[in-house]
């Protein structure tokens, strides 16, 4: 058994770090960005630590369910990536949009629809088994890999944006001027609703995903630059930078529990383990 003694995860409320600024190449595009979150050290853990959002399958990830489409162009985008595939890289090759998509509802009223599902509890039908010889995973992702294009470009617009959580609201300020705020965060477990409680493992919260080897502004760039224009994120990537030098005060408690120092459990009685004699070695 592992003598390093970590949370599962942290809880969900905790001190964050935010800062405001201006879009350089638009005065009416304000943006928001939680630092704590950007600055953390997460990295997807797909195929390695990623314990999956159901139990008992760590090989779906975050993939269990079908994604919902956020409109007609991202729709069209995935529709087009789609037709690329063959059964040699696709393991549940489908024809037909109406074949791969499924109607559903995210509010429970409003019809929406998304990403087919194998079975009525299966997972993506896009996600292609691990000893699939065409390869493990998104079936979209790996497509995206070998054209030599980021996968954002073919994967619908929840799997690419995940885990960072976009909210954009037109604010009226006291002097009668409107701003489009764009706020940038963590999409913890609440981002899913109320179900978000539900899941088994989500990765944002737990330490075992915070072990990039840089900061998530610049590992999620291609993401944060599509979210926000390149100028905003120039200017993110800026004050980012100025403040990992400065010192950050509230740090997400999940990189800290990942790079704390592993504890080593006392013997009862409080005291620590003796040292292996020679002999014991």
């Amino acid at each position: 058994m592992s003598r390093t003694q970590r949370p599962a995860e942290v809880t969900l409320d905790f001190p964050r770090e935010w800062i405001e600024f201006l879009d350089p190449a638009d005065e009416q595009h304000l943006v928001r960005a939680d630092l704590t979150w950007l600055l953390s050290r997460w990295t997807c853990v797909f195929g390695s630590a990623c314990r999956g959002i159901l139990p008992g399958r760590a090989e779906d990830g975050c993939c269990s369910h079908g994604a919902f489409f956020t409109d007609a162009d991202d729709e069209n985008r995935v529709k087009a990536a789609v037709a690329k595939l063959t059964p040699e890289t696709w393991q549940r090759h489908r024809r037909g949009f109406k074949n791969w998509t499924e109607m559903d509802t995210v509010d429970g009223t409003k019809p929406a629809r998304r990403t087919a599902t194998r079975s009525e509890d299966g997972p993506c039908v896009f996600l292609n088994d691990a000893d699939f010889p065409g390869g493990g995973g998104c079936a979209l992702h790996a497509q995206a890999l070998r054209d030599g294009v980021h996968p954002l470009k073919y994967k619908p617009d929840v799997c690419w944006q995940l885990p960072i959580r976009r909210e954009q609201d037109w604010i009226n300020r006291p002097d009668g001027t409107k701003l489009l705020q764009s706020t940038l965060t963590e999409f913890d477990r609440r981002g899913w609703g109320s179900g978000g409680h539900d899941l088994a493992w989500w990765c944002t919260s737990s330490p075992e995903a915070h072990v990039g080897t840089e900061a998530m502004y610049l590992s999620y760039a291609p993401e944060l630059i599509e979210l926000i224009g390149q100028a905003a994120y120039d200017k993110l990537a800026e004050l980012c930078e100025a403040r990992l030098k400065s010192g950050l005060i509230a740090v997400h408690p999940a990189t800290t529990a990942a790079t704390a120092p592993p504890t080593t459990p006392k013997r009862r009685g409080g005291r620590e383990p003796a040292s292996p004699s020679p002999a014991q070695r």
